[in-house]
């Protein structure tokens, strides 16, 4: 027997004492065997650890073809390294499929005669495994230091895992649950790893060469790392699996902590910067130790929930947007106040973000210097929101729409222009809840093609065509004008 704690299939076959036959599955005889143990169960896989050698007296094993086939399959992927069947028990006869599976697999099937009892196996692989055992509980120790390591606090995640690797005796891999990178500087899983990642919470953690564990998250499973084992490299095996992933629960929950407490503050910063209860020198101080960058332009967002959808219940969540902006690594500050999501940004990489969001709205207004007091940019957002709304559209962004600029600033003035063009049909909403204003904005939106419009209101073409009707007639201006039409947009513009 070998001396180095480690025994392979091909060991205990040479054991004369144990007296074993080879029945199929030549070229897996050096799967290593950490542990034998008997089980009569057709599937062993959920109470496995990888490289155990399955006994059985045949009672567990299936008779059709089909059923034999799925029975190795579920045990060689489990990271069993031999079945061990009784001599003249209750083992039915290997269906030709499944010994060419057992071939292509190089998964080993022995023979155990019947002079020789199960517990003679046991005694041989657990002498064996003696000499291991010293190194392992070294190893274990070793890598439960690293929560030293971590509230320290001196380590990344990168270097914390490069000293997991050399201690624990495998490769180390970390993703979220769709796949993503779970920590900075782990790798996740490479292409090749694909089929080795669960389908399903909660897996069996054994995989063909290491064991793929979950990560705990704040609100449930958060992701897994995947150990492989690294070649000439002594695995210490699933306990210590079972603390990395300890240890990478930790650092996410340490991370969290983090972002939760500069999110905080963050959202104090733009709670005061709205309510102008700050001089432009504390602004500046704030934004910069918020990862913003003084001397490029900012832009005030205001996130809603999707056209038609309710405001309180259906509200995106604070949590997901606050994470892809994390993720983005784009600046960011965001407060929620009076049932409004406030997010203040510079205008590139945040906005993808934004724009990218599932069911929301949202208004931007237009770039500002970070001197600039917010009350400009809010309204702006604010009213953004809010015909982005009435648009149907996901985002919308203040002075978007170049006639604009054809407007004076003078409050007053626009009022007029809005009260002398629109003000007949504004009255006659407010009387019969007709809804001829927004209605004619939307459709002018989009560019007059009335079924476009009547979707994004949620309305039927004729009842579009019908509002624009009666707009024309309560306003006296016929739409099929240029004249009119420019005057009618300047005025939904001015209002």
């Amino acid at each position: 027997m070998p001396g180095n704690g480690v025994i392979t299939v091909e060991d205990l076959l040479r054991s004369p004492a144990l007296q074993l036959r080879l029945i199929a599955g030549e070229s897996g005889v050096s799967r290593r065997v950490a542990w034998a143990h008997v089980s009569e169960l057709e599937d062993p896989t959920p109470w496995l650890c990888g490289s155990e050698m399955i006994m059985t007296t045949g009672m567990a094993i299936p008779r059709s073809a089909q059923r034999q086939c799925a029975y190795v399959e579920r045990l060689d992927d489990a990271g069993v390294a031999c079945l061990a069947v009784s001599e003249g028990m209750f083992v039915p006869p290997l269906t030709r499929a499944v010994r060419t599976m057992l071939a292509e697999r190089g998964f080993p099937v022995v023979e155990v005669p019947i002079p020789v009892p199960f517990i003679a196996i046991s005694q041989e692989v657990a002498a064996a495994a003696q000499g291991d055992m010293g190194a392992r509980l070294n190893a274990q120790l070793r890598v439960f230091g690293a929560v030293q390591w971590l509230a320290a606090g001196r380590l990344s995640a990168q270097e914390i895992f490069g000293r997991l690797e050399r201690l624990s005796g495998y490769s180390l891999y970390a993703c979220t649950l769709q796949g993503a990178p779970l920590l900075d500087g782990v790798p996740v899983p490479l292409p090749g790893h694909a089929d080795l990642m669960p389908r399903t919470l909660p897996s069996p953690p054994t995989v063909p060469g290491g064991y793929v564990l979950p990560v705990a998250g704040p609100h449930g499973p958060a992701g897994y790392i995947l150990a492989l084992e690294s070649p000439k490299a002594a695995p210490a095996g699933v306990s210590v699996v079972q603390h990395i992933a300890t240890v990478a629960a930790l650092q996410l929950s340490m991370l969290g902590h983090e972002r939760e407490i500069l999110r905080r503050q963050g959202a104090e910063t733009l709670a005061e910067m709205l309510q102008d209860a700050l001089d432009p020198a504390a602004v500046a101080r704030r934004l910069v130790a918020s990862g913003f960058a003084i001397d490029r332009a900012l832009r005030l967002a205001v996130v809603g929930p999707a056209a038609g959808r309710n405001a309180v219940r259906d509200a995106p969540g604070d949590d997901s947007l606050a994470d892809a902006l994390a993720a983005s690594g784009a600046p960011h500050l965001m407060l929620r106040q009076g049932g409004e999501l406030f997010v203040l940004i510079h205008d590139d990489e945040a906005i993808a973000v934004l724009t990218a969001v599932q069911d929301a709205t949202v208004g931007i207004s237009r770039p500002f210097p970070a001197d600039a007091r917010l009350a400009v940019a809010r309204r702006e957002a604010e009213w953004a929101l809010a015909r982005a709304g009435e648009a149907g559209r996901p985002v919308m962004t203040y002075g978007s729409d170049p006639t604009q600029k054809w407007l004076t600033g003078e409050s007053a003035d626009l009022a007029a222009l809005a009260a002398d063009v629109l003000g007949a049909v504004v009255r006659y909403d407010a009387a019969h809840d007709g809804e001829l204003v927004p209605s004619v904005r939307v459709w002018l939106e989009h560019d007059r093609q009335t079924d476009r419009a009547a979707h994004a209101l949620h309305i039927h073409p004729n009842t579009l065509r019908y509002r624009v009707q009666r707009f024309e007639e309560i306003s006296g201006r016929s739409l099929s004008s240029t004249a009119s039409l420019a005057e009618v947009w300047l005025a939904l513009q001015a209002r």
